[in-house]
C-alpha cells in the first residue's frame, strides 16, 4: 500500500512495535464502538521514530523516539498520528515496552485517579488482574498507596499480580468465592476496577462499601451486567463508566498529563510494564487470537523491526 498522506497537525512514524489490546479483537469483528471503513488494520498504540513532521507541529522533531495513540491502524510499518497523541519516549524505555504502554496505563491511571478518585489507604479490588489493563491497575493502585486485592483465573496469574503490587489475591472461580474471600480479607472494598463484567461485577456490587465506586472498563467475560439501581441506592455507591476513546477526543490534555506522569513513574521504577509475548507482523492474527482466548499475561506486542 502507498504511504498515507500526512494530515495537518500530524507526524509520520516509522513503527518499530505496536501494542495488542482486547479492543483490537472487537474492532476486527465490528463489535467495537468505532467501526472503520474497510480495508483497515487494527492497532491502537505504537512506538517508533518520527520521519516527517507537518509544518504546524512545533513540539516534535524528525528522528525522535516516540510512542503514540491511534484510533486504529497500528499494525503497519508506517503510520500517521496527531501530534497531540504523540509523546517522546523516556530514554530508558525500549520500543517493545513503549508499544505496550499508552492504552493500558493511561486507561488505569485516568480511571482510578480521575474518575474513581482512588485515595491512599483505600481498598482497591482489581478483576482480571493479570491482563493488560488489570495488571496496570494493580501497579497504579499500589503506587497511589491503596491496598490492592487482585482476582484472576489461575495461580500463575495471581503470582504475577503479587509481583506487581497486589497485597492479596483471590481466584476468580465464581462470584460466591470472590465475595467470601474478599470479605474475610478486608470486610469490603472502596473501589472496584472491572474490565471483566459478568459475575465479577456482581461480586463487586455486594462488596462495595458506602460511598464506594465501581469503575467499568470492559466486558472480557462476554457478559454485560445489568446494574440494579436499587443496589447502588441502598449501598450509597456509584457505578462509573470509563472510555479512553471518549477522553482522548474530549479531553486530550488530560491524557497527555497522565502519560507524562506515568513516564516519570517509569523512570523512577514505580511501574514495570510486563511484555510477555512478541509476534512478527506476519503473525498478527495469532496475537489477536491469543488475546481473545485470554492466553496473554500483561501485554503482547507486534514487532515490525528488530532494532531497539
Amino acid at each position: 500500500m502507498a504511504s498515507p498522506p500526512l494530515p495537518p497537525d500530524s507526524v509520520r512514524i516509522e513503527v518499530h512495535a505496536a501494542g495488542v489490546n482486547f479492543a483490537d479483537t472487537l474492532i476486527v469483528q465490528g463489535q467495537y464502538q468505532e467501526r472503520p471503513p474497510f480495508p483497515f488494520s487494527p492497532g491502537m498504540e505504537v512506538s517508533g521514530v518520527v520521519t516527517e513532521v507537518a509544518p504546524e507541529v512545533r513540539n516534535l522533531q524528525v528522528g525522535q523516539r516516540v510512542l503514540a495513540f491511534l484510533d486504529y491502524g497500528g499494525f503497519a510499518e508506517e503510520v500517521t498520528a496527531r501530534a497531540i497523541d504523540v509523546t517522546p519516549m523516556p530514554d530508558s524505555m525500549t520500543f517493545a515496552v513503549a508499544a505496550a504502554f499508552p492504552v493500558v496505563y493511561v486507561t488505569s491511571h485516568l480511571a482510578l485517579r480521575d474518575r474513581a478518585r482512588l485515595q491512599q489507604g483505600e481498598v482497591l479490588l482489581v478483576h482480571g488482574a493479570s491482563g493488560g489493563v488489570g495488571l496496570t491497575a494493580v501497579e497504579i493502585g499500589h503506587a497511589v498507596g491503596a491496598t490492592v486485592i487482585a482476582t484472576a483465573s489461575t495461580q500463575d496469574k495471581l503470582a504475577l499480580a503479587l509481583e506487581h503490587g497486589a497485597k492479596y489475591v483471590v481466584l476468580s472461580s465464581d462470584e460466591a468465592h470472590v465475595r467470601t474471600q474478599v470479605q474475610a480479607l478486608t470486610g469490603g472494598i472502596d473501589v472496584a476496577y472491572d474490565p471483566v463484567g459478568g459475575e465479577m461485577f456482581a461480586a463487586s456490587l455486594h462488596l462495595i462499601r458506602p460511598q464506594g465506586r465501581i469503575v467499568i472498563i470492559g466486558f472480557a467475560s462476554g457478559t454485560v451486567p445489568q446494574i440494579p439501581a436499587n443496589h447502588l441506592l441502598v449501598k450509597d455507591a456509584s457505578a462509573i463508566g470509563f472510555s479512553l476513546g471518549q477522553t482522548r477526543r474530549n479531553r486530550p490534555d488530560e491524557v497527555r498529563a497522565a502519560l507524562g506522569e506515568l513516564c516519570r513513574w517509569y523512570d523512577e521504577g514505580r511501574i514495570r510494564p510486563h511484555v510477555s509475548q512478541e509476534f512478527p507482523l506476519d503473525d498478527a492474527v495469532d496475537a489477536l487470537v491469543a488475546i481473545q482466548q485470554r492466553r496473554v499475561a500483561g501485554k503482547a506486542i507486534i514487532r515490525m523491526r528488530d532494532t531497539e
